[in-house]
């Protein structure tokens, strides 16, 4: 009987483009299936037993009862990420209300908590529907991930950095996402699957090339080799539990 395959869900935007690449082509993944989603997509997809294994938000933690961490990689950021952002036509204190961006648990808890604790506002928060990029304006910010801030920023007067905001609320880097599986996985898979992250990581300069169409080729070198850090180490893990410390029993 023929093997089942490993099934592996990954977030869909630029910032994960190395994982995929490295999965595809460096040869030391045989046997997977890859689907490519939004992070939220990632999250629920490991919850309801759809895959096996994602490169998933790290608050999906909170709804897992049973689940494990890979090791070494993930997608975080030292201070700035550019690409996690909170828009405003008004400074922080004048903010009454925050659409939050559907996409991601992550980003949409931690701009709960630094609204909370390193801001100290009271917002009401609206869970975003497709289109509300453009509902925001005067004392209603929105949150904003992924590929879409890349032509965002010009448009606001305010732009928060949610990364930057935590590290200098905490001191800490901020981990968006890891790779978790939701069953124990055999030592050859995870062996394997730490070559072809790391294959691909080493290799996220050949990415850039093929994204020259559509983006500015020094943003998008200057956003996978400086503003995305891969490598998941303890200054990481000590901010990864405490975000998801203070982050317990937020919507």
């Amino acid at each position: 009987m023929k093997k089942q395959p490993l099934r592996i869900s990954v977030v869909s935007y630029i910032n994960s483009m190395p994982f995929v690449y490295g999965i595809k082509k460096s040869g030391f993944m045989k046997n997977y299936s890859l689907s490519l989603d939004v992070p939220s997509v990632c999250g629920e997809k490991l919850m309801k037993g759809q895959v096996d294994i994602g490169l998933a938000p790290v608050a999906t933690l909170h709804h897992l009862k049973k689940y494990f961490i890979l090791p070494d990689f993930c997608i975080g950021a030292v201070g700035a990420v550019s690409s996690v952002m909170l828009y405003s036509d008004v400074p922080l204190h004048e903010i009454k209300n925050i659409f939050l961006d559907n996409q991601s648990r992550t980003s949409a808890l931690l701009v709960q908590i630094l609204a909370k604790y390193h801001w100290k506002i009271k917002p009401d928060f609206i869970h975003a529907q497709k289109g509300y990029e453009k509902k925001i304006k005067g004392n209603t910010a929105g949150l904003i991930i992924g590929d879409r801030n890349f032509k965002m920023k010009k448009k606001f007067v305010h732009v928060y950095d949610l990364s930057e905001e935590w590290k200098h609320y905490t001191g800490l880097p901020f981990v968006f996402a890891c790779w978790i599986s939701n069953k124990k996985l055999d030592k050859n898979v995870t062996d394997a699957l730490y070559k072809a992250l790391k294959f691909g990581v080493d290799n996220r300069n050949k990415i850039v090339s093929g994204l020259e169409k559509k983006y500015d080729k020094r943003l998008m070198r200057k956003y996978l080799n400086e503003y995305i850090n891969y490598h998941f180490d303890a200054p990481k893990y000590k901010a990864m539990e405490l975000f998801l410390k203070l982050g317990k029993g937020m919507v």
